[in-house]
């Protein structure tokens, strides 16, 4: 006999706590849906995300290397999967919706371009006539108008908690009287708020913010892994990463003359934990000394309950300062950055000076439109390509292709 969970309380739903979202009070979806009666809307969500087009491309686009370089570097999939486990790791540690926190972590990255931020700074460049790119808001049009799956709707029809953890993955984009914080707030999310508010000045859910660590988590320590596997820098460059020095004592003092590939796998191992533990501590601290009763109290906070210890929060930028300049500035990699940003701005200025580049597929056509219109339709046909795609359409399109490995 099946148990309808909507029946459950909470409690019996794995005793969440007070603060947690909770799916049977979800401020919905766009459309509305019955709800199932095997599965939560938050579980849901999460399905529809997996089984996505959008989910299946990430397999082919660069986390920090273009595709070619080596089999066993990150790609967007195996990051988000490694953002996920993070995620749930936290959300069960602070009693909230699991299913909610993995949700956010599996469709952070949906907006990514191909070639990493590479592609997504090229991009933005082509369109800053019409307010440019940002790929929070892109993975937002992904998931509610581009994913072309359900007979009754495009998008995914994700729950309001979905999306506003999604546009907020940062933290709050507007002040309470709407106005952009830091950056503008890109035409798209507002334009989906207007009909579907998502409290943009807010902060989001405990699950939203622990999704959002765990991706600093997860790039932190693989693109460590990368690195080291790639040979951009050793081991023996860590002395000055404090964090990273400090578990490389322990290892040594621990399994004298490990193996270099064990050394790397214990690193990164030992300081993903070293962080988690960081900020269940911290989270739980700040829980305590907040006392949210309800996850709109914790929205209603002008700062994160899910963040790193002050001391965990210098370590950390000192670990990105030193991957910023010894990895991601390397020259290995600008190179290849250089060609793939080369890629993406002649794919969208052949297809904006000549629209009969573009697919035959109608919903890819660019005659009798305006050119903000026509831009934004280019935008979102080089978004949803992989790396490969995007080298084969620059072959098929000029007569020379840079290398980029």
């Amino acid at each position: 006999m099946t148990t309808d969970i909507s029946t459950l309380e909470p409690a019996e739903r794995f005793g969440l706590a007070p603060y947690a979202c909770d799916w049977r009070h979800s401020r919905g979806r766009l459309l509305a849906e019955p709800s199932s009666p095997t599965r939560s809307d938050f579980q849901r969500d999460r399905d529809r995300i997996i089984h996505s087009d959008a989910f299946r491309r990430l397999m082919h686009k660069t986390q920090v290397f273009v595709h070619n370089q080596n089999d066993h570097f990150r790609t967007r999939l195996t990051h988000t999967l490694e953002v996920g486990q993070i995620a749930r790791s936290l959300a069960r540690s602070l009693n909230v919706d699991e299913d909610l926190a993995e949700a956010l972590a599996l469709v952070h990255d949906f907006g990514h371009t191909p070639f990493g931020h590479a592609g997504e700074r090229a991009l933005s460049r082509c369109l800053e006539p019409w307010g440019g790119f940002e790929h929070n808001a892109q993975s937002l049009r992904v998931v509610t108008a581009l994913e072309h799956r359900y007979a009754g709707f495009d998008g995914l029809n994700l729950t309001w908690e979905v999306l506003e953890g999604l546009v907020k993955h940062n933290g709050p984009l507007t002040d309470r009287d709407g106005d952009p914080l830091d950056e503008p707030v890109p035409t798209a999310i507002f334009a989906y708020s207007e009909k579907h508010d998502l409290q943009l000045w807010s902060w989001p859910s405990v699950e939203a913010q622990c999704a959002a660590i765990a991706d600093d988590i997860a790039y932190d320590n693989h693109d460590l892994d990368d690195g080291l596997r790639s040979g951009l820098f050793d081991i023996n460059d860590l002395g000055d990463v404090p964090l990273c020095a400090e578990i490389l004592h322990e290892i040594s003092r621990d399994h004298p003359n490990l193996e270099r590939s064990r050394m790397i796998h214990e690193l990164v191992r030992r300081q993903i934990t070293r962080m988690v533990e960081d900020v269940i501590a911290e989270a739980s601290g700040r829980l305590s000394e907040a006392a949210p009763v309800s996850a709109d109290e914790v929205r209603k906070l002008d700062y994160a309950i899910v963040a790193f210890s002050p001391v965990m929060d210098v370590l950390e930028k000192e670990h990105k300062r030193f991957m910023y300049r010894r990895m991601y500035r390397h020259p290995k990699v600008m190179g290849a950055v250089g060609a793939a940003e080369q890629v993406v701005e002649e794919l969208f200025h052949r297809y904006f000076d000549d629209p009969n580049a573009m697919p035959a597929d109608p919903e890819w056509r660019l005659e009798n439109l305006d050119g903000h219109t026509k831009a934004g339709r280019i935008a979102d046909y080089i978004a949803g390509m992989t790396d490969r795609y995007a080298m084969q359409e620059h072959a098929r399109l000029f007569d020379h292709t840079p290398q980029l490995g």
